[in-house]
């Protein structure tokens, strides 16, 4: 039977246009749903996380403050005689200074000594001692309020939060109360308004199970939906309508222009070749097609791979150039710089010379090709482009050079090396030269990137006063060695040092001369240690010294003689009026081959050894026992 074209072609619209576009509208309105449930648990998950981290967060300032606590002779005096009066004192002072929500204090002999809001949480608990350094109770350290943590979960998340303590609610940022039990994770009802709800528990001072939950509306997830949807419906309806009125348009105005394109395919045939004439079957436009493609086939066809070739090889120095500005493998970036650029120009060969220092003469970094036959060429190139900061082209004996200074991105006219490519018979058109600028610029951002990221490596690990190793750094560093020493039979000596009367240098001279005292003892701890040991700034005006293949009695040593060091120091005060002098109290202890302990052990004994060398006197050393 047959068919007008203007039939088929409503046939065809509707076979590949209207039937799909329907049966994606479908499938998009239901993962659209899906999705919207998607985030709406993701949000929750998130929540959850964000809570238990403010939690964690939370409890973590307790054990951040216990170890003043360990320290404070005061409270020490008061667990010793028993007197519930000065605990009491001791305990709220405390409380106060750091900003604990609770602190408890459970003595033997003594009635438990609780001070601040009974509700807290966020607990943490450590072993009181004597001045003597007997154990002699318990103090139990609670970070915040319930209410005061819903708030900030709420503020922070977005999210509505219910506290409860052993099955009983105690804080709830919802308007409604809930009816009866919830559940952990899942839907629930309250007031009316459905809720997905996420949990965790902790403990909490002497037993005590805390629940915190966290809930998402489940409106907000029709929220999502409905804006979407609407636009989905909306669009595809607008292009099956566009497509629709599209088509019947074409029909009818190919149907009268047939004559008018067959004239047009006879036009091409003599050699224009602005009409496009489509291939379709056997009728009028197949003839025209036919008779189109049969004159300019060929012509065509190698314009086209012209046009192919010339945007693969721009994409892929593109491509490349972006590469090198975001990587952060200098030699190998190089590399691929100047090989590229050897290609994309058609040269001979090529290098990339770099400087290590600013007052440092640039050295071959990368090469591509062999430039033995061109040195006295490229030398003469990289030098002018160096010294006018410029591109410079150079010819030699038929041959010529390209040479491009690398830059500073910031601003600055430091040059950080040069880039050069050379090739005999012909010089370097400005296309050449642009793309060689645009790869020497890309090399430059990729230089500075690989700096930037090295020196925040060093400040991630450093501590910014005292250019010593940080506490995060400290704590890796004693990690490894203990595992060192487990494996392969080694000592491992830790000596720690804090320094005596600090606080009175800082009350009576400012903390200016603190932070000066601070620099200087750091000094004396670099020089002293070998290019294996680990000097770090534990907190504070306390110091370590991690000493890996060192025992007890050569972290002793080593002690002493930084300890003499910091004693004979002779520190200018900041206001002119004399010098200062400072000592220090040292704790040392070693980690036997073969130990079958960790570090926490170890930095405990040295650090009680500081303890009993600041009771004895200070401005000593004292073995850990």
């Amino acid at each position: 039977m047959h068919m007008s074209f203007r039939t088929r072609l409503t046939l065809f619209f509707l076979l590949l246009v209207v039937l799909p576009v329907i049966a994606l509208a479908i499938a998009a309105l239901i993962i659209e749903r899906h999705d919207g449930q998607r985030q709406l648990d993701a949000r929750l998950s998130q929540g959850e996380e964000a809570a238990a981290n403010l939690y964690a967060r939370a409890s973590g300032r307790g054990a951040t403050v216990a170890r003043q606590l360990e320290k404070d002779m005061q409270l020490a005096t008061a667990v010793k005689d028993r007197d519930e009066a000065a605990l009491r004192r001791s305990a709220n002072d405390f409380r106060k200074q750091n900003r604990l929500a609770r602190v408890e204090l459970r003595v033997p002999g003594v009635p438990r000594v609780a001070v601040g809001d009974a509700a807290a949480i966020a607990s943490v608990r450590r072993i009181l001692r004597t001045a003597d350094g007997e154990p002699a109770g318990a103090v139990i350290l609670y970070g915040t309020t319930p209410i005061a943590y819903a708030k900030l979960v709420r503020d922070v998340t977005g999210l509505h939060v219910l506290v409860d303590r052993n099955g009983e609610l105690v804080v709830s940022t919802l308007a409604a109360q809930p009816d009866g039990d919830l559940p952990e994770r899942g839907s629930a009802d309250i007031g009316g308004v459905g809720y997905r709800m996420s949990s965790f528990t902790r403990r909490v001072g002497a037993g005590d199970v805390l629940t915190v939950r966290v809930l998402a509306d489940q409106g907000e997830r029709a929220d999502l939906i409905t804006g979407p949807t609407l636009l989905i419906v909306c669009l595809l309806a607008a292009f099956l309508f566009c497509a629709l009125l599209f088509t019947l348009t074409a029909a009818r105005s190919l149907q009268s222009q047939t004559q008018r394109l067959l004239d047009a395919a006879q036009r091409l045939g003599g050699g224009d070749l602005t009409v496009q004439v489509p291939v379709e079957g056997s009728d009028e436009f197949g003839a025209l097609g036919r008779e189109f493609n049969s004159m300019a086939r060929q012509l065509r066809s190698r314009m086209e791979e012209l046009d192919v070739e010339r945007s693969r090889l721009q994409e892929t120095v593109r491509r490349v150039g972006e590469s090198i500005g975001k990587g952060l493998d200098r030699d190998a970036l190089l590399s691929i710089v100047v090989q590229t650029a050897v290609d994309g120009v058609g040269a001979d060969a090529g290098r990339v010379l770099m400087r290590d220092g600013p007052d440092e003469a640039p050295g071959e970094a990368a090469r591509a090709g062999d430039v033995s036959s061109y040195l006295q060429l490229l030398e003469a190139a990289e030098g002018a482009a160096i010294a006018d900061a410029d591109t410079v082209e150079m010819d030699f004996q038929g041959a010529s050079a390209l040479a491009r200074p690398m830059q500073a991105q910031d601003g600055d006219a430091d040059v950080l090396g040069v880039i050069s490519i050379v090739r005999p018979g012909r010089a370097f058109s400005p296309r050449e030269q642009e793309l060689l600028t645009y790869l020497a610029n890309q090399a430059s951002i990729s230089i500075e990137n690989v700096d930037l990221h090295r020196t925040v490596q060093r400040q991630a690990v450093t501590d910014e006063l005292t250019g010593l190793f940080n506490h995060r750094r400290f704590q890796e560093v004693m990690s490894a060695e203990v595992e060192r020493t487990k494996r392969f039979g080694h000592d491992l000596g830790l000596i720690m040092l804090d320094l005596d009367n600090f606080k009175q240098v800082n009350d009576d001279h400012g903390h200016l001369q603190g932070d000066l005292v601070l620099r200087e003892v750091a000094r004396v701890l670099r020089e002293s240690s070998r290019e294996i040991d680990e000097p770090a700034r534990y907190g504070g005006e306390e110091m370590a010294v991690a000493l890996p293949q060192t025992g007890l009695q050569g972290a002793y040593d080593f002690a002493e003689r930084v300890r003499r060091r910091i004693e004979d120091l002779e520190l200018p005060l900041l206001d002119g009026s004399g010098t200062l002098r400072v000592t220090a109290s040292f704790g040392a202890a070693a980690l036997p081959r073969s130990a079958d302990t960790d570090k926490d052990a170890l930095v405990a004994a040295a650090d009680a050894a500081l303890y009993r060398a600041k009771r004895a006197g200070k401005n000593r050393t004292v073995k850990a026992e």
